[in-house]
């Protein structure tokens, strides 16, 4: 059963080592990620499932101690998934969303409960995602959800998807039911339009639906905000 669950960005940009001379502009959605992984390691749980987008390589289950980098912005900084030991040479890397989560783990000391991951598609389906979800609820007594992505990213001129209009009403819709738990508005998320957006979050968003069912979880808005023209949520529900 879903106990709680945490919902954070995914930008490398939340690395401050990544972010460089631009990492103070992040400060206050890094804040609000510990808060929520702080909500998370309350709840007490059994497992810790993360949820977040990734390419066709990162797609599927990821054990604990799975292995990620950001080597590829520039950094040479390893990290960790949980505190396993899955790093043999056949482990996937861990695909970008999920690496950054596994910073927010480190950054946070997680030790409440073993973590696991899991990479979703862009293009999944609402009913599989519903369907992932409740697998995952399923799988244990006490389970949380650490569920990474971003809205849209075509806030402004500058995004890396253009100005869109369209981007900042489907963000406080976004903002709206994550920070209130509204499942029903999560399972409704128009998949085309957040393609066209550039939302990566929709999947993992609608896989947290799908965990919740009928929990009647509440939520709680934390942070929203487009730095970079990029939208940002951070939420918990519990």
């Amino acid at each position: 059963m879903l106990l709680a669950a945490a919902v954070c960005p995914c930008p490398p940009l939340l690395v401050p080592e990544v972010a460089a001379g631009a990492a103070p502009e992040l400060d206050g959605a890094r804040t609000a990620c510990s808060d929520a992984l702080a909500v998370l390691a309350a709840a007490r749980p059994d497992r810790l499932v993360v949820v977040g987008p990734a390419e066709p390589s990162g797609r599927g289950p990821h054990p604990e101690g799975g292995l990620g980098s950001f080597r590829g912005f520039g950094v040479d900084l390893a990290v960790r998934l949980g505190r396993g030991g899955a790093d043999t040479p056949s482990a996937r890397e861990l695909p970008a969303s999920l690496a950054v989560a596994a910073w927010l783990l480190e950054r946070a000391g997680w030790s409440a409960a073993p973590v696991e991951g899991l990479g979703v598609g862009e293009p999944l389906a609402a009913g599989r995602c519903a369907e992932a979800g409740r697998e995952i609820a399923a799988s244990a007594d006490r389970v949380a959800l650490l569920v990474m992505g971003d809205a849209s990213a075509c806030r402004t001129l500058k995004a890396p998807g253009y100005l869109d209009e369209r981007a900042a009403p489907f963000d406080a819709e976004v903002a709206r039911a994550l920070g209130s738990a509204d499942v029903t508005a999560l399972e409704a998320l128009d998949a085309e339009l957040a393609h066209e957006l550039k939302a990566s979050g929709r999947a993992p968003w609608q896989v947290l639906a799908g965990a919740a069912g009928t929990a009647e979880l509440t939520g709680t808005l934390l942070y929203e905000d487009a730095p970079y023209g990029v939208g940002y949520v951070v939420a918990t529900w519990s």
